[in-house]
């Protein structure tokens, strides 16, 4: 399991919002489970073989970076 904390739960929410369309090229042999709990985004693997695994996590963690540069690019989400 992964946690990532962020500056506030908006923030987090936007993350998960932005990694939930991203699913697992390959059907079978891993799943991924993403929540937010407060301002920490969740990530749960369950994979057959490290292989697969090793890549949804690179993965995963290029759009997470991707993310969190875009963020800090443009500042603080407006409050809604």
């Amino acid at each position: 399991m992964l946690e990532v904390p962020f500056p506030s739960q908006r923030e987090a929410s936007i993350a998960v919002q932005s990694l939930f369309p991203d699913r697992e090229p390959r059907k079978g042999g891993i799943t991924k489970t993403l929540s937010v709990s407060a301002n920490v985004l969740s990530v749960k693997w369950t994979a057959e073989e490290a292989r697969i695994l090793r890549v949804s996590v690179g993965s995963f963690l290029d759009h997470l970076a991707l993310i969190m540069e875009t963020m800090d690019a443009f500042g603080p989400p407006l409050q809604q």
